[in-house]
């Protein structure tokens, strides 16, 4: 009998797929209102991390739009799911690397 494996759902999902809940996410999140209540596995990691960041009102809009920016080019450049804010802003030489994972 073969071994089944679990598939994560990021590997079924295509990167543009996977880009364009990551963008609906993030426009939610700087809505400040998520309406939906199904989310996928990398989705609900990342909303914790973006949560943990101490960045409050404008600073965290400018930084999550520049994370936003910076996920796009990673994503078309390969990547198959978007690194967490708190990666992205360790990456960066800002006071806002603050964030804790």
């Amino acid at each position: 009998m073969p071994e089944l494996q679990r598939v994560a759902p990021a590997d079924v999902l295509d990167s543009e797929t996977v880009l364009a809940r990551f963008n609906r996410l993030v426009q939610d999140l700087l809505r400040g209102s998520i309406r939906r209540n199904t989310f996928l596995p990398w989705e609900v990691d990342l909303m914790p991390d973006i949560e943990q960041c101490p960045l409050r009102d404008g600073p965290l809009r400018r930084e999550l739009q520049r994370y936003q920016a910076a996920v796009r080019r990673r994503m078309t450049k390969g990547e198959r799911v978007p690194i967490k804010f708190s990666e992205y802003l360790s990456s960066r030489s800002t006071p806002a690397s603050a964030c804790e994972p």
